[in-house]
């Protein structure tokens, strides 16, 4: 296993972290004995980043994930987030103090711990001041409650607002060949700033499997199946909307043989490309069953050339495919 530093949090994480959106229920059937058995292949791997959240299920995620590690828990860093995801709540979000306390509390009772190493904010709150937000994650870390603090999918601006009034250990963002736009402002903040990374949909939400294919018909209940849908993200727009999906799977073919050099598969591939992003100290990646950590874990180990790094890039110009959608996640939630 690789480790790299966990920006200024003092602690070391593994380079491939263990995600866990996909067990919500969000992602279809999943299942619970052979997702238990990936967790403890992940950590006798040396996998030891793993990351939930409230809005995973509202709990079924959280609650899932302390089954799966049972005693093992203190071999973790365990992050688990806030704030998203509550209909009696504007545009479902809510980072104020009662909200955010209630919703710790609850958290550590699914997790079946006193504490998580991480606790993120999952959405900014635009009915929340920030001060109040800060104040009361400030708190959170002071009753010992959380060692560090964050947030996810926070725009430059309120990044740089936050951390006036309070040190941000951790961020989360998207980050993968079909998504590169936090190359632009964000990852040199976070370089410049000394916060952690850690990136989430690393093999862009199952279009890096290799598995996909112009005809794919995904389970009703898999967010997929809308094409693109999803609470109005351009983002999944370009990504599995009719317009861009099959476009997609040619450049994905293309990267496939790419990835043929170096001896490995496509997702290994694409998560070592992930990985080669200076500001990234975490990928992120679902796994179902044991047999994918095995598989993700051959992207370890090597290193993709400048010359091949430059050849993705030609592969997605000349397949047309957007990697910068237009506009910023929040615009498409507000649409």
């Amino acid at each position: 296993m690789e480790y790299r530093q966990f920006g200024g949090t003092g602690v070391k994480v593994s380079a491939i972290g263990f995600g866990c959106w996909e067990i919500s229920g969000t992602y279809g059937p999943i299942d619970a004995a052979q997702f238990e058995q990936a967790v403890h292949r992940a950590l006798d791997a040396g996998i030891d980043c793993f990351d939930t959240a409230e809005a995973y299920g509202m709990g079924i995620s959280e609650r899932a994930l302390a089954r799966a590690l049972g005693s093992r828990r203190q071999e973790v860093c365990l992050v688990t987030k806030v704030g998203v995801g509550y209909p009696d709540a504007p545009n479902r979000r809510d980072s104020s103090r009662a909200r955010i306390m209630a919703s710790l509390e609850q958290s550590l009772r699914n997790l079946e711990t006193d504490h998580v190493d991480v606790y993120l904010v999952h959405w900014p709150d635009s009915n929340t001041p920030f001060e109040e937000t800060m104040r009361v994650l400030d708190d959170i870390v002071a009753q010992g409650k959380a060692r560090a603090i964050g947030v996810s999918n926070f725009r430059l601006a309120q990044l740089e607002a936050c951390m006036k009034l309070r040190r941000i250990d951790v961020v989360q963002y998207g980050w993968n060949m079909f998504d590169r736009r936090m190359q632009r402002e964000i990852f040199p903040w976070c370089t410049a700033n000394g916060v952690a990374v850690m990136a989430y949909g690393s093999l862009a939400y199952g279009l890096l499997s290799g598995t996909f294919h112009d005809d794919m018909v995904f389970d009703e209940a898999d967010w997929r199946s809308k094409r693109g849908v999803l609470g109005g993200l351009n983002l999944f727009r370009t990504m599995f909307g009719p317009d861009h999906f099959g476009r997609n799977l040619r450049a994905v073919e293309e990267v496939k043989a790419l990835a043929a050099k170096y001896g490995k598969t496509l997702p290994q591939f694409a998560l070592r490309w992930t990985l080669s992003q200076p500001a990234v100290h975490t990928a992120l990646v679902g796994f179902r069953r044991p047999a994918e950590v095995e598989e993700n874990l051959g992207a370890l180990g090597f290193t993709i050339s400048a010359e091949d790094m430059a050849a993705v890039d030609a592969i997605f110009t000349r397949n047309d495919v957007v990697t910068e959608p237009t506009g910023w996640l929040e615009d498409d939630l507000a649409a």
